[in-house]
């Protein structure tokens, strides 16, 4: 079996400011390149387009046809990447949208368990959805017909057509290319040398040359984002990267997430004790120049310094978190991490700073990270269901109090720090998953006095 790899993104700067000629030449391509995407999905994301997503050729065939490449005298090592960028986000939202819907389904309450049942396969099956949405004729192979015809024949099948209809009119919107700062690029339009990179443009046998900070090369299709106000640019490059292997790691850990701590574990270990600090001082920032730019909106010359302040902030944070949880793993040696599903950030509170605050919380971000970092080390990450996990008794099972940040049980009168606590909850849900396969389905309910 070959190693178990993990794809990076890799990044590159330049080593000088590049000349504004340059700058042009490359914003004029990014500009080209967004025009390209933004026509893809204007034509191609609505109902009647679906059936031409898969695999794309058509789409791309059409695009040749259009006259759009040479009339933007656009190379076609950028334009057809613009076109394949584009299906692939419109491909994207799809997916978002079948999710939306799925949950929609799930929610409505005035269907019966058969049409649920249909509605899900009709999602499920791409041509049934497709026929579905524009009402065309339905081929499928003959085994998923035979199931097709038998869940159809138990539910009115106009009207789950246009409650589909419905539901994407309803979520489906599409995909935008927004500000143009940057481009794709394959390795047919670029190559290394001289301590940096020579990129095609879009006149016919002329590349710009462009220093970099290192000397790597690669062979892969990587990005380039433009910094025109800067004269900078950053090349992203994915690579796979051989996922590392720990004998030792194979302790169970279960962790909590917090807004002050950021990771309390277990047995009661910190890491990230500065989070707060570094959350409070972002968002106190932010939270003010926002009111001096209300204040001053007319006469504000524009945002380039606020961006760059918030950009310097964000990265402190950013830097701290990952230092952090590069601290958890090397001391933890977890082989399995028990983390609570967060729940979704709620719209109302105590006050508009305390929201402010809950709403800049990092806690996605910490959560992604995480799940990366493990994954780099064979480390395996589960999420147990989240209800009540603070308000959980860890030792016997039963519903506590929490004050003063120490959670106490009545029932036993076990006592600790409430993210411990959780994080020993997290853990026990975690390990006895198998032996409670009901704890996806947990609501508030208390445990049998012996705890087992």
């Amino acid at each position: 079996m070959p190693p178990e790899t993990i794809c990076k993104i890799v990044r590159q700067y330049n080593k000088f400011p590049i000349s504004k000629e340059d700058m042009e030449k490359l914003k004029e391509i990014a500009e080209d390149y967004g025009k390209v995407k933004n026509y893809v999905y204007q034509r191609y994301s609505g109902m009647k387009s679906l059936p031409k997503l898969y695999p794309g050729y058509t789409i791309q065939n059409e695009m040749t046809r259009c006259g759009m490449r040479e009339g933007l005298q656009m190379p076609s090592v950028y334009f057809y990447l613009a076109v394949f960028d584009a299906i692939g986000a419109i491909k994207s939202r799809w997916t978002k949208t079948k999710g939306e819907i799925l949950k929609a389904i799930r929610q409505n309450e005035g269907f019966t368990e058969e049409e649920q049942h249909f509605l899900r396969y009709v999602l499920k099956v791409n041509n049934a959805f497709e026929a579905a949405l524009n009402g065309s004729l339905l081929k499928l192979p003959k085994e998923v017909q035979r199931q097709y015809d038998f869940l159809a024949g138990k539910v009115d099948v106009h009207k789950m057509e246009n409650y589909l209809r419905r539901q994407v009119r309803r979520y489906h919107h599409p995909p935008h290319a927004g500000k143009p700062d940057g481009f794709s690029i394959t390795a047919k339009a670029y190559r290394y040398g001289d301590e940096g990179i020579y990129i095609s443009v879009k006149e016919k046998r002329k590349r710009i040359f462009i220093p970099l900070t290192d000397h790597n090369t690669y062979t892969r299709q990587l990005f380039v984002r433009l910094y025109p106000e800067e004269r900078n640019v950053e090349l992203q490059i994915p690579v796979d990267r051989t996922v590392k292997k720990h004998e030792d790691y194979n302790r169970h850990v279960g962790i909590s997430i917090g807004m002050l701590t950021m990771v309390v574990t277990d047995e009661g270990h910190c890491y990230g004790e500065e989070f707060g600090e570094y959350q409070t001082r972002l968002s106190d920032w932010i939270r003010k120049q926002s009111v001096i730019y209300s204040q001053n909106r007319e006469a504000n010359p524009g945002r380039k310094k606020y961006d760059a302040a918030k950009k310097r902030l964000e990265e402190q944070l950013h830097s701290y978190i990952n230092q952090e949880l590069n601290r958890f793993l090397r001391e933890e040696k977890p082989g399995k991490v028990f983390i609570p599903k967060l729940p979704k950030p709620m719209g109302a509170g105590k006050g508009k700073k305390i929201n402010h605050y809950a709403a800049m919380w990092q806690r996605g971000y910490i959560r992604e990270r995480l799940m990366i970092k493990c994954r780099e080390q064979s480390v395996e990450v589960r999420e147990v269901f989240g209800k009540d996990i603070s308000n959980q008794c860890s030792s016997c099972g039963s519903l506590g109090r929490k004050k003063d940040s120490r959670f106490v049980c009545s029932k036993c009168g076990y006592e600790a720090d409430v993210k411990q606590n959780a994080a020993q909850n997290a853990k026990n849900r975690g390990e006895n998953i198998e032996t409670f396969p009901d704890y996806k389905n947990l609501r508030l309910r208390k445990f049998p006095d012996d705890g087992k």
